[in-house]
């Protein structure tokens, strides 16, 4: 399959327009970027090959963008059957896109130092669903399909690999930690491919 990377790009240039607009106005960030986000997961012909590979041992993050003033990166996150994360937050605004299968995602709220599980929302290819420490930042997910592959979109305010976060053990308490990112290179999406 030949992959589009044209819609990757489009999709760069419109948030890179849209950080730059919004000028830190979240809600109009997260309110244009999902309309954004949801043309891009509309389709599935354009994310290269290497960036949705599964690792049987844990789900992959792979960084596929970051804006150089560190103001929004893009990440596919790959799910094999099974795969899931703990509860963790993200401290900033974020969209998270649905490209392939499907996951599910649990709401927490912190009460008395302990996560409390809240609602559960399943998310299918082209659904955009909103993180942030406003609209609700502590979450658990994972891959609602037991017999393959999903992969989501995710496009958070700033580099997410690079900020400091915190997991909720269910028995209470956080603890700190840098996800970092999968990938040991960066896809080729500035080539000539349409």
């Amino acid at each position: 399959m030949t992959t589009n990377t044209k819609r990757l790009r489009t999709f760069l240039s419109q948030m890179s327009r849209l950080v730059e607009e919004a000028d830190g106005n979240e809600p109009v960030l997260l309110e244009r970027g999902k309309t954004y986000l949801e043309a891009l997961v509309a389709q599935d012909d354009w994310l290269p090959e290497e960036w949705a590979a599964a690792n049987p041992d844990r789900y992959q993050q792979h960084l596929l963008y970051c804006d150089p003033q560190d103001r929004f990166c893009v990440v596919s996150f790959v799910w094999g059957p099974g795969q899931q994360t703990p509860i963790h937050n993200h401290t900033t605004w974020g969209l998270v896109g649905m490209l392939r299968g499907a996951e599910i995602s649990e709401a927490y709220e912190m009460q008395d130092g302990k996560p409390v599980a809240g609602e559960t929302e399943r998310l299918d290819p082209g659904q955009v669903v909103m993180v942030s420490p406003d609209v609700g930042d502590i979450h658990k997910v994972w891959n609602a399909c037991d017999d393959r592959v999903s992969i989501s979109i995710h496009v958070y305010g700033g580099d997410i690999g690079a900020i400091e976060r915190n997991v909720f053990p269910p028995e209470g308490g956080m603890k700190s930690f840098i996800s970092g990112y999968s990938n040991s290179v960066m896809p080729n999406i500035w080539g000539t491919q349409a």
